[in-house]
C-alpha cells in the first residue's frame, strides 16, 4: 500500500525564515524521482530550485505561485510504495549546499547573512520532519487533491501552466517577469517585447503597467494592495520582499547602525588604461578594468587592514580580518546583488577577471547561490557604467568600507606641467569612522589614487 509523505520547505541556511515560490517545476499527478528539482523559490539571496528527497507520485502542491512560505511549511505531499517509505525513502540532499537541519518555528523577519558567509552542507544527512510553522496554520494545498485521497491521484486535476496561452507561447523566459505581469493584471499577449527576437522584458512590463494599460478581460485585478476606488495617487505598488526587501533592509541597518563618512580625489587613469591596453594586446586572457581596481583595492588594503574589518557591537570591539574578500555591485533584472569574490588577495589580475566574468553571468541569469552573495570584508562599486562622475555609496553591512568608482572621461589636466587632455575619474572611499579616522581613511584613497595614476606604484607591493 502506498504511502503519502509529506515534504516540507527546508532550511536554506543563511539565516534566511522564508521562501516565494516563483514557479511549480511539477504537477499534481506528475511522477517524481528521487532529488527531482519540484518547485523554484526566491529567497532573500538567490533563486533555487529545491529537490524532492522523495520518489512516487505527486498528490498535492501547497502555494500558488508568488505565495511567501516560512521554512518548515508544507511544499507538497507524496504517494511513495511501500518499499520507497522505510527508513530509506529520502536522499538526505534536499537541498545540497543548504542546510537542512530541523526548521524552527517561524522567527521575526531578519533577512541579514551571517558575516562568515558559510553555508551548511546537507550532503549523508536524512531529511528532517520541521514542525508545522508556528503563525498561524499551515497552507491549504493549491489545485490538488486532499492527501487522504493520495490512492488515487487525477492527471486531470493538474492546472494548465500559464506559462503556454492558447495560441502560441508568450516570449517571457524570467519567471519574475511573468509574475509582475500577473500581479499587474497585465496580459503578456498584448505585450510587444523590446529583448531579442520580441523577448519580453521586466522593463517592458513595468513600463507598461506605469503607462496605466488596461487588464485583459477575464484577468485579475492587480494585487496591489490598493482598492479599485483607491485615488489613483496612490499609483502602482510593489511589494518590499524577496531582493529589493533584503537590500532595503540592509541598507537601512547600515545606516541606523554605521557612522560613516566620505571623502573623494580626482585621479588621471590614462596611464593605467595605457597598461591595460598594453596586457591585452600581448595575448592570452584579455584583463578588465574592473579586476585592475580590485587587485589595487586588495594592495591598499595591506596597508592600511583597518578597512577590512567589522564592528562587534555586542562586545565592543573591531575585528580586523586576514583575508580579503571583494564584493562588487551588480546592477541585474532582479535588483541590486553583490557577488563576492573569495580571496581577492590571493589572485592576479587574470584570476579576478575570470571571477568576476563567472559571478556577473550568474548575476545575470539569477543562478547566484546564497555563498555567492555573503561573507564579503570589502565592496568595489564602479557606478561609472551608469553614466555618473561621483557618488556617496551606502556601507555594505557589516564591512567597513567601499570604494565608489565613476566614469572615466577625458577631461582637461594638468600633466608634466602642462595643460593636456587626460582620462580622468573620480573615486569616491566611504568608510566607518568608527574602525579609524580621517587620516587611515585618505591615505588608503591617496595610495588608490597613486596606483592608478601610476601603475608601477603597485610592482613596488608585488
Amino acid at each position: 500500500m502506498a504511502q503519502v509523505l509529506e515534504f516540507k520547505l527546508p532550511d536554506l541556511g543563511e539565516g534566511l525564515t522564508e521562501a516565494e515560490i516563483v514557479r511549480w517545476l511539477v504537477r499534481v499527478g506528475d511522477v517524481v524521482a528521487v532529488d527531482q528539482p519540484v518547485v523554484e523559490v526566491e529567497t532573500a539571496k538567490a533563486m533555487v530550485e529545491v529537490p524532492c528527497p522523495y520518489g512516487g507520485v505527486v498528490t498535492a502542491r501547497y502555494g500558488e505561485e508568488g505565495t511567501e512560505l516560512p521554512v518548515g511549511a508544507p511544499l507538497l505531499t507524496v504517494a511513495v510504495g511501500p518499499a520507497a517509505a522505510g527508513e530509506d525513502a529520502g536522499s538526505g540532499n534536499v537541498l545540497v549546499g543548504y542546510g537542512t537541519s530541523e526548521a524552527p518555528a517561524r522567527r521575526r523577519r531578519v533577512r541579514a547573512a551571517g558575516a562568515n558567509g558559510k553555508v551548511k552542507q546537507a550532503a549523508g544527512t536524512r531529511p528532517a520532519q520541521p514542525s508545522a510553522p508556528a503563525s498561524g496554520p499551515a497552507p491549504t494545498p493549491s489545485s490538488a487533491p486532499t492527501p487522504s485521497s493520495a490512492s488515487a491521484p487525477s492527471f486531470a486535476s493538474a492546472p494548465t501552466p500559464a506559462s503556454a496561452p492558447a495560441g502560441g507561447p508568450v516570449p517571457v523566459i524570467s519567471p519574475l517577469v511573468r509574475r509582475l505581469a500577473r500581479e499587474g493584471g497585465l496580459d503578456l499577449r498584448q505585450l510587444a517585447g523590446s529583448g531579442p527576437e520580441g523577448l519580453i522584458l521586466r522593463a517592458d512590463v513595468e513600463n507598461a503597467l506605469r503607462a496605466g494599460t488596461a487588464p485583459a478581460p477575464g484577468t485579475a485585478a492587480p494585487a496591489t494592495g490598493v482598492s479599485p476606488a483607491a485615488p489613483a495617487r496612490d499609483g502602482l505598488r510593489t511589494p518590499l520582499k524577496g531582493v529589493r526587501g533584503a537590500v532595503a533592509d540592509k541598507l537601512s541597518r547600515s545606516r541606523r547602525e554605521i557612522p560613516d563618512a566620505t571623502c573623494w580625489v580626482d585621479a588621471d587613469a590614462t596611464e593605467l588604461m595605457r597598461a591595460r591596453a598594453a596586457m591585452n594586446a600581448a595575448g592570452g586572457p584579455k584583463i578588465s578594468l574592473l579586476a585592475l581596481l580590485a587587485r589595487i583595492c586588495t594592495a591598499a588594503l595591506a596597508r592600511y587592514p583597518e578597512l577590512n574589518s567589522y564592528v562587534d557591537t555586542e562586545a565592543r570591539e573591531i575585528v580586523q580580518l586576514p583575508q580579503v574578500h571583494v564584493g562588487f555591485a551588480a546592477q541585474t533584472e532582479r535588483g541590486l546583488v553583490v557577488p563576492v569574490v573569495r580571496d581577492a588577495h590571493a589572485r592576479d589580475a587574470e584570476s579576478l577577471t575570470a571571477e568576476f566574468a563567472r559571478l556577473t553571468e550568474a548575476a545575470r541569469t539569477g543562478t547566484l547561490t546564497p555563498g555567492d552573495l555573503t561573507g564579503g570584508t570589502f565592496t568595489l562599486n564602479n557606478y561609472g557604467v551608469f553614466g555618473v562622475d561621483g557618488s556617496t555609496p551606502i556601507i555594505n553591512h557589516p564591512e567597513a568600507a567601499m570604494l565608489g568608482v565613476g566614469r572615466i572621461v577625458p577631461k582637461p589636466w594638468v600633466h608634466d606641467g602642462e595643460l593636456a587632455v587626460r582620462q580622468v575619474v573620480q573615486l569616491s572611499l566611504t568608510f566607518d569612522h568608527r574602525v579609524c579616522d580621517g587620516g587611515t581613511a585618505g591615505g588608503f584613497l591617496r595610495y588608490v589614487a597613486d596606483c592608478v595614476e601610476q601603475p608601477a606604484v603597485l610592482l613596488r607591493t608585488l
